[in-house]
């Protein structure tokens, strides 16, 4: 029995569908993998060792290359998720060979107000507790493997502080001198935790520490988790490890876990978590799920590693860029396509009524609060107004010469009327246009959808980066900044401009690409602007080294790598049946 969507919740229906969801071993002999390939964790539940299943396959020729992005959307969400497995749904409807490769949701929007990301209504990723409540454990790996190095750093900076150097020559320690003023690091959680954004630590007594201002950050902004996802196997995971800079010393030059010597152990941390994880979609067909979320302040990205393997074993890979394509389409095209080497096909920009309204004038959404009934009541005019922010992203995918196709995410409130003035101006602007109706009738749902992406990946493209890594760092930003955001250019703090120009005279720093942070509900850097804002400048007021992800990161705005937790959060409504131990109210 399917359950409907508009009388039951997503954690009802998917605990529905587990019920009679694919073993790993099925899933295994249909996708062709080797016995000793799959590692399970459970019966529904497995990793899969990607070096083996490379090997074997790689005289093999790769799959068509999907991703999924979005306009830009309310803070309710849009359906990105929802709309990459109903995507699969839909082409394993069509009896298309597809994979799904999306990203292992954190547990701080899963507690908060987002839920897990694992889709909606019947398209979904399953088992769904698993998935939002930790998986196999990768993300606990990379907080134990981050707090290591700041473990490493505070005791060195502890022992420096009340040691001589004889006394360290004799540990075998050489004096880093380190500035307790100039740490690039935090500690991190996997929570909304914003109480630690801004801690005082190593209070106390000699015996207690180094006493210096900290603080927090969320465990998927961990450049640790940015090298999951960046890595192509162990030794090139083992070598970025070395390069995280962690702290500069008192000449201004950085302190790195090398330095520390902290790296081999980091990395032993991490080696179980380098293979993708598998499960399915609601209907059966396999998805990897892998890396982290936060596309605003992260990469956002599934990894490399999980796309290479999904590549091989399919005819399509449908992967996931966290937010709209102003922030996780533009990483993945710049960062994530540069360092792998893959080339996508098609592009996949989810839209939806709500959001269109939203943009052209309607109240903002209040997550935890109700809708304002003015988005179940036609309005075209609001609609019309509001495709303008998508007729700005479908541009931006235009750019990096992919093949763009809008997916109208339907809910039940759209009228005939608003979707054909969607389908109108996405063709107007030179995208593919089709509804999609997979939240309430699964890959049923998707079928126009799908055959909307097929043929779209059946034209050539002519992909292209948007800037040479031989661009200055200053020149990207404000490449980045008006072609993709469409602001007048960018203001720098006098801070972050002090960085620029040293990161500009240093040539292994000239040789990373830019991963850009900043809210993900506005094109321009305050969440208040809708649509397609006019007369602004990017305001940019720091700027990050991950030198072992590859990477420098300039932060715009206010956004903050530690977001808060709401009054009405969604751990309020998840518990245990006693009887079964069965979770509930998980979304």
């Amino acid at each position: 029995m399917v359950l409907d969507p508009t009388k039951h919740a997503d954690w009802e229906i998917a605990e529905e569908a587990e019920s009679r969801m694919k073993t790993v071993y099925q899933l295994r002999d249909e996708m062709g993998l080797e016995e000793e390939e799959l590692l399970p964790y459970g019966h529904y539940v497995a990793k899969v060792d990607f070096k083996k299943v490379l090997k074997r396959l790689e005289n093999k020729p790769d799959g068509k290359y999907i991703d999924v992005t979005a306009i830009t959307p309310t803070p309710l969400g849009e359906g990105k998720s929802t709309s990459t497995m109903g995507l699969t749904q839909g082409m394993g409807k069509r009896g298309k060979n597809v994979i799904a490769t999306i990203r292992q949701p954190s547990g701080g929007p899963t507690m908060n107000i987002k839920g897990s990301a694992a889709g909606g209504g019947l398209a979904q990723c399953i088992p769904l507790t698993p998935f939002s409540l930790g998986l196999t454990g990768d993300i606990n790996a990379i907080m134990n493997a981050h707090n290591l190095a700041m473990v490493a750093l505070t005791s060195r900076m502890q022992h420096e502080f009340n040691y001589s150097d004889s006394f360290l020559a004799k540990k075998n320690l050489k004096r880093l001198d380190v500035d307790p003023r100039n740490v690039e690091m935090k500690w991190i959680i996997d929570f909304c935790a914003q109480a630690l954004r801004n801690i005082t630590i190593g209070r106390g007594g000699k015996r207690d520490g180094f006493m210096m201002d900290s603080g927090f950050a969320i465990a998927v902004s961990s450049e640790v988790m940015a090298i999951l996802a960046v890595a192509t196997d162990l030794q090139d995971m083992r070598e970025r490890m070395g390069k995280i800079v962690v702290a500069y010393d008192k000449k201004g030059n950085p302190v790195t876990t090398g330095d520390l010597e902290v790296d081999g152990a980091m990395t032993a941390w991490m080696v179980e978590a380098l293979n993708p994880n598998l499960m399915q979609t609601l209907e059966g067909q396999p998805s990897f799920v892998h890396a982290g979320p936060f596309a605003n302040i992260a990469i956002g990205q599934s990894s490399i590693i999980a796309d290479r393997i999904a590549l091989k074993l399919s005819d399509y890979v449908i992967t996931e860029s966290g937010f709209a394509a102003d922030i996780g389409f533009e990483k993945f095209w710049n960062l994530k396509c540069r360092m792998s080497g893959l080339k996508p096909n098609c592009a996949v920009l989810v839209a939806t009524i709500r959001a269109l309204k939203c943009h052209g004038g309607a109240p903002i959404p209040v997550p935890g609060q109700p809708i304002d009934p003015v988005y179940k009541e036609e309005n075209v005019e609001w609609v019309e107004k509001g495709a303008a922010n998508m007729v700005h992203h479908i541009n931006t995918i235009k750019k990096a010469g992919i093949n763009p196709v809008v997916c109208i995410n339907s809910f039940y409130t759209d009228t005939e009327n608003e979707i054909k003035a969607v389908k109108r101006i996405a063709e107007e602007a030179g995208a593919r246009a089709a509804v999609s109706k997979h939240w309430q009738f699964g890959g049923d749902g998707a079928l126009e959808f799908a055959d909307a992406v097929e043929d779209a990946c059946n034209e050539p493209s002519e992909f292209k980066f948007l800037y040479e890594l031989e661009t200055p760092l200053r020149e990207r930003i404000d490449l980045i900044a008006r072609e993709v955001y469409g602001a007048d250019g960018v203001d720098y703090t006098p801070e972050a401009l002090a960085k620029a120009k040293r990161m500009e005279g240093d040539p292994e720093i000239q040789k990373l690409g830019t991963c850009m942070v900043k809210t993900h509900l506005s094109l321009s850097d305050n969440p208040a602007l809708k649509g397609v804002p006019e007369g602004w400048k990017l305001q940019v007021r720091d700027i990050l080294t991950y030198k072992g992800a590859g990477f420098v990161v300039p932060v715009a705005g206010t956004i903050s790598l530690m977001p808060g937790t709401a009054s009405d959060a969604a751990y309020r409504r998840v518990d245990v049946d006693t009887e079964t131990g069965k979770v509930k109210g998980v979304f």
